[in-house]
């Protein structure tokens, strides 16, 4: 990201601080906005109606936003139109930067399910291949950071890519036209990929470097109304422990949710792992690598301290 992009992102930021505020004084307590992609705890949740369930005895009712990527879904919660929602590692870190009303409210470590793909034909099999080549990804998601530490372990800089920034609807069919000559991902669009569209892993993530993907809150709603963010990391919690007993059902209701088949959605669910806990020092100091990267190398425009973010509940 650029920093006229960063500028033009914090007058944003500024000048919704008011429509933040306007737009959770207009939610009240009655409704509850839930970002999700198309995969993950949080889709498993709105299959099962976990979260309306909890509420509804409350009188709160609960809407889902559905997002392709991280990116856009940290700007929908910087102007607070989304309370609650599930990204990768890299979003949260660009956001910050930026100065978005967000805090980390929880964590899941991701251990399978993402990496960089080739096509099954290419040239292409080792990291050092991809100098000169064009790799898709999108901008500021987990995917960048994949894209950046994969390079990093053959030696490789980022200046030795052609960066292709695409979304993952667009980089799917790039992939399979031969558009771009890499693909960085997750699932289920890296099972897609592998299945549909002819895709050969090159690497895994879990190869390369640890990765988490984070819970996140709009800073007022969590300082506001933490009770209810409590309850609604506690029910993500649950969902996730109960994703990890059932893959079968799960593989159903990401199906069910997302319309990506369920062979498709079975590969994604039985490789995954649900585990949702706090943001411990560990992964907080996992995140501060990922930031300190992405500062060096000019993607963010100023250091930041993952910690400064990391909410906890007052009343615990």
């Amino acid at each position: 990201m650029k920093r006229r992009e960063f500028l033009q992102l914090s007058l944003v930021t500024a000048a919704a601080a008011a429509l933040s505020r306007g737009a959770q004084a207009q939610a009240d307590a009655k409704e509850i906005r839930i970002g999700y992609q198309k995969n993950g705890v949080l889709v498993i949740t709105r299959q099962r109606e976990a979260l309306e369930n909890h509420f509804k005895p409350q009188g709160i009712s609960v809407k889902w936003v559905e997002f392709s990527s991280g990116p856009p879904m940290m700007e929908a919660m910087n102007v607070g139109s989304v309370d609650y929602g599930a990204v990768g590692d890299s979003p949260p870190i660009f956001a910050q930067a930026a100065g978005a009303a967000i805090v980390y409210a929880a964590a899941q470590p991701i251990i399978n399910g993402s990496g960089i793909l080739v096509p099954q034909n290419s040239a292409i099999t080792s990291i050092a291949d991809l100098k000169g080549k064009r790799v898709g990804f999108t901008k500021g998601s987990s995917a960048h950071n994949v894209v950046i530490q994969t390079l990093e372990k053959a030696g490789l800089t980022y200046d030795d890519i052609t960066p292709v920034y695409l979304t993952p609807p667009d980089a799917g069919p790039a992939f399979a036209n031969g558009g771009i000559d890499a693909w960085a991902i997750w699932d289920p669009y890296f099972a897609i990929a592998e299945t549909k569209q002819n895709g050969r892993i090159l690497v895994k993530t879990r190869d390369i470097t640890k990765t988490n993907s984070f819970y996140i809150a709009n800073r007022d709603f969590a300082r506001n109304r933490g009770a209810i963010l409590q309850q609604i990391v506690d029910v993500t919690t649950s969902s996730a422990a109960w994703a990890q007993a059932h893959p079968d059902e799960v593989a159903k209701s990401l199906a069910a949710v997302t319309g990506v088949p369920l062979d498709i959605q079975t590969i994604a669910a039985k490789r995954a792992g649900f585990s949702v806990g706090p943001v411990t020092d560990d992964i907080i100091a996992t995140q501060q690598g990922v930031a300190d990267r992405f500062f060096k190398l000019g993607l963010i425009p100023k250091q930041i301290a993952i910690r400064d973010i990391v909410w906890r509940n007052p009343q615990t």
